[in-house]
């Protein structure tokens, strides 16, 4: 069942996976989701490394996280309950992509929000990339803290010391948005590094 959207999971892994977007090449970290139905979302396994994922490691759950269809053995991403507290909220939604993502880390670990900087970012992102405040990963506080920040209509998010989170109306959406939030984190990071002021728009 469900096998459109666990292939755009699938393919969204392996895209952010061969990029760097996850942090590293041999581990697990982040994940990766589609809304299905408005019922069901599609999201990545836990632990599974994303060289060997495969189309039947995508694990299909309720917005509630009951497990629908999960491949024995496996067990849905930690982060079931950010994923879902993000398609509850935000009905437009229908992707949700978490990084480790290299710049957009390092800001993570500064007490700074991005301004928006330039113009086809800022409309892609949200005119502020605000820094949700740190709790531990999976944990229900963590979709908790997501849940109070995410009503401003941004797109994209930094997860204090911890990563990134972009969402999408639509897989492609996502990605674009992580690749867009690398370039405007890379960009600000640099800026910061001179010492002098920024120009923001």
């Amino acid at each position: 069942m469900y096998e459109r959207e666990k292939k755009n999971v699938l393919d969204a892994c392996l895209w952010l996976w061969d990029r760097g977007f996850f942090g590293t090449r041999r581990g697990a970290g982040g994940n990766v989701s589609v809304r299905i139905e408005d019922v069901y979302m599609a999201i990545t396994p836990s632990g599974v490394p994303y060289g060997e994922l495969t189309l039947e490691d995508i694990c299909i759950l309720d917005l509630e996280g009951n497990e629908v269809e999960v491949k024995k053995g496996r067990t849905p991403s930690i982060e079931k309950a950010l994923h879902a507290t993000v398609y509850k909220i935000r009905p437009e939604i229908t992707a949700c992509v978490h990084t480790h993502q290299t710049y957009a880390s390092v800001v993570s670990v500064l007490e700074v929000d991005i301004p928006p900087l330039f113009d086809e970012a800022s409309s892609e992102l949200g005119q502020m990339v605000e820094t949700i405040p740190y709790a531990l990963s999976g944990s229900r506080e963590l979709a908790q803290k997501v849940a109070s920040k995410i009503h401003n209509g941004a797109f994209a998010f930094i997860l204090q010391n911890h990563g990134a989170l972009l969402l999408g109306e639509s897989i492609e959406k996502a990605l674009l948005r992580a690749e867009l939030l690398e370039k405007v984190a890379q960009v600000f990071c640099l800026a910061l590094s001179t010492g002098k002021k920024i120009r923001t728009l």
